[in-house]
């Protein structure tokens, strides 16, 4: 019971001492694009920044400064009404050749509820909008893609909601969902809005299906980031390597969270292809 009360505080206070080392790496020279296929998540949190204003064109420009080529996007709608689609995706499709994984049904939105998935070169095979149960409108958009440099894996692309009891009835939905296809290599990104550690987190339902899970990176709040409540997960072992906030001077005002990012192991992906 104590390591459990211990763990929180203890990462918090280590997010506090490296505040300096980020913001003095985030002064020097940027560092070079990570090699290799690169995924993320960003909570763009309807474009509003810590500064509380709306900016849809610097949220834009933090999805050009992490230079993915997939990303999952989560809050890129409005909420309420006809969850009208708040990025130019238009624009950012000649700008960086991300394009939106294709749904149905939601005319003027970008995405199903909230969540949105772009990617720069492969094709899509199969696309799935799942409604999460809770109190709260949540879901999930389940994405089959065929990566042009090799590979097929699937796409978890969620975000959870704010109450616990919410959460693991939600945790539960995909785990149920993996069950059914547990055989494609599957990365589940996104806002699982989960702090807690120990039995009480709403993670702990992914070990049947995801094994155990990469270190916690912090990534809420932007400005101080002690929360680990994004994450990049994989159902297989070797898949995803050098997990990391995108942390600059950009994204740390651009929204209340950071973007999350991981470099996808295209040779493991081949290997589980040809097992």
């Amino acid at each position: 019971m104590h390591a459990r009360k211990d763990s929180i505080p203890a990462s918090i206070l280590a997010s506090i001492r490296n505040r300096k080392k980020r913001l003095d790496a985030a002064l020097a020279e940027a560092r070079p694009r990570a090699e290799g296929t690169l995924i993320a998540s960003y909570n763009v949190h309807k474009c509003v920044g810590a500064d509380r204003r709306f900016d849809p064109e610097r949220t834009s420009r933090v999805i050009h400064e992490i230079d993915a080529d997939l990303i999952a996007l989560q809050e890129a709608d409005t909420r309420f009404g006809e969850r009208t689609g708040i990025l130019d995706l238009a624009r950012l499709e000649r700008e960086t050749g991300l394009i939106p994984v294709p749904i149905t049904g939601m005319a003027k939105a970008h995405g199903w509820h909230g969540n949105v998935v772009l990617f720069k070169k492969g094709l899509v095979r199969d696309v799935h909008q799942i409604k999460l149960p809770g109190l709260e409108p949540r879901g999930a958009l389940v994405a089959e893609i065929e990566l042009e440099r090799g590979g097929a894996l699937r796409i978890i692309a969620a975000h959870f909601g704010l109450l616990r009891h919410s959460r693991a009835r939600q945790a539960q939905m995909l785990v149920e969902l993996m069950a059914d296809r547990h055989e494609m290599p599957t990365i589940l990104l996104g806002d699982l809005n989960e702090w807690r550690l120990g039995d009480r987190s709403s993670l702990n339902s992914f070990q049947s299906a995801f094994g155990p899970q990469p270190p916690a990176v912090p990534s809420f709040p932007a400005r101080l980031p002690i929360l680990a409540l994004d994450r990049i997960i994989a159902n297989r072992k070797g898949v995803l390597t050098t997990i990391e906030a995108h942390d600059t001077p950009l994204s740390r005002v651009a929204s209340d969270h950071l973007p999350i990012k991981a470099v996808i192991n295209l040779q493991t992906i081949e290997k589980l292809a040809k097992a």
